[in-house]
């Protein structure tokens, strides 16, 4: 398992459309997701959003920024296709 198959990427678009309680159950899960990997061993350079989300930021980048980024998407406009990645 690595931190990409735990993670999910949001586009600025899937973050705006969410709730503030939506955006702290994100952090809390992605931060909780990095936590484990780290207790159980796994050696990496810790991933820009994991430092952006430790201080406070939203979790993505303008240079990241695309279209059908993830399936979130989906879930939080239904109705409209996206053929995005979770990462």
């Amino acid at each position: 398992v690595s931190f990409k198959d735990v993670a999910v990427e949001l586009t600025q678009e899937e973050w705006q459309h969410m709730g503030p309680a939506q955006r702290t159950l994100y952090r809390d899960v992605m931060l909780e997701n990095y936590s484990h990997l780290v207790s159980v061993g796994y050696c990496i350079t810790k991933p820009e959003v994991i430092f952006k989300l430790e201080q406070g930021e939203e979790p993505w980048s303008l240079e990241e920024e695309s279209p059908n980024h993830s399936y979130l998407g989906e879930f939080l406009n239904p109705g409209r296709r996206n053929s995005g990645t979770v990462r």
